[in-house]
């Protein structure tokens, strides 16, 4: 499989591609990662680290396509490979693209995957890494730029029906999956469906949901919504606000381990609040566009009450309108109403039960991880 994989800058794709390749290698799979971003300073070695994006677009241009001609050449034999690049650049020189679709067609990408993180975090590392005042709202925008011009560049060189929106993950990085949707085809793509807004405060039900979320993910390719989480940041600008202060504490994951923390600008929070909202409900419908199903958890909240928020509901039907499969873990001793068993595939008493089937169904592939 040969894969593109784009996304802004400051999701810090080289340590990810890098470990996704090194997991590649555990699982006895050939896959290996080619930085474009890397190989243009070692080009042009005169240009300092963190400057490259500054050149006039000409030279930009020209360097880039040099190391693209290489990595073609060099790729031609492999197997598997990760080409770790851009489509976009929202800098100095305002918007411009990032590659050339004759170059992309001699590549002959089989996937694109276009890679998405918390946006604070991605402000962040952006800002560590070069020396460029960009604000919420440019990166946020920046974010939608880079999804629909993968899109459009699957749709160019014709693996559309193989472009995918992959989230870093917040506490957890989601290389299990990326390695699945790139050697292991045969595993089955899910969409992991679960309250979230409405239950932050009951933290029985969020280890429930965790649980269910990690032995899910164990064995299949998820796309998990909860893997870029924003409005969290609303609520802490809101609560931020209200105490007087005028930023919000944020963390990042390094790359070589650990958790950083800083400062994000309540007043920039807000002024992204209707695009957070905005690009959550379209990406959740895209990450459910991009499985073969939809695994749903339902929760008991007390008094029996099913834990069914507005979301889920959405992203149930929106699945089943969609020809998907649809699964539902019914936790509550209330029956479910007629909207979910008219609509379900099949629904199941507990994760166990479901992940059986799904091991007697063939979805989890063969034995290998």
């Amino acid at each position: 499989m040969r894969v593109v994989l784009t996304g802004q800058v400051g999701i810090d794709k080289k340590s990810y591609a890098d470990g996704v390749a090194r997991f590649a290698r555990e699982q006895g799979e050939e896959l290996y990662a080619y930085h474009v971003g890397d190989r243009m300073y070692a080009e042009a070695p005169d240009i300092r680290a963190g400057a490259i994006l500054d050149l006039p677009l000409s030279r930009l241009h020209g360097v880039r396509r040099s190391v693209f001609k290489d990595i073609i050449a060099e790729s031609a034999g492999h197997k598997n490979i990760i080409v770790n690049t851009h489509v976009t650049f929202r800098w100095r020189h305002g918007l411009f693209r990032a590659f050339d679709f004759d170059q992309m067609e001699k590549l002959r990408p089989d996937m694109i995957i276009c890679m998405v993180d918390n946006i604070e975090a991605v402000h962040y590392r952006l800002h560590q890494e070069h020396t460029l005042d960009a604000t919420l709202k440019d990166t946020i925008v920046w974010r939608e730029e880079e999804i629909l011009a993968s899109e459009l560049l699957a749709m160019a060189v014709g693996c559309e029906s193989q472009c995918y929106i992959l989230p870093r993950g917040r506490n957890r990085e989601t290389l299990e999956t990326c390695f699945r949707i790139i050697c292991r085809p045969e595993i089955r793509r899910a969409y992991l469906s679960f309250p979230m807004s409405h239950v932050v405060d009951m933290p029985d039900i969020l280890e429930e949901i965790d649980e269910f979320r990690r032995l899910v993910s164990e064995r299949m390719a998820t796309f998990d919504p909860g893997d870029v989480d924003e409005k969290r940041l609303i609520d802490a600008a809101v609560e931020a606000t209200n105490e007087g202060r005028d930023f919000v504490e944020a963390g990042v994951m390094r790359s070589q381990g650990g958790r950083e923390t800083f400062r994000v600008s309540a007043k920039q929070i807000f002024e992204i609040a209707r695009d957070i909202d905005g690009q959550v409900y379209a990406r959740d419908f895209q990450l459910i566009d991009q499985s073969d199903m939809i695994v749903s958890l339902v929760p008991e909240l007390t008094g029996g009450v099913p834990g069914l928020s507005s979301g889920v509901e959405r992203e149930l039907h929106h699945a089943y309108e969609h020809g998907k499969e649809v699964y539902v873990i019914w936790k509550p001793a209330r029956s479910p109403s007629p909207f979910i068993t008219e609509t379900a595939t099949r629904v199941f008493a507990s994760t166990q039960e479901a992940l059986h089937h799904f091991e007697s169904e063939g979805m989890f592939g063969s034995s290998k991880k």
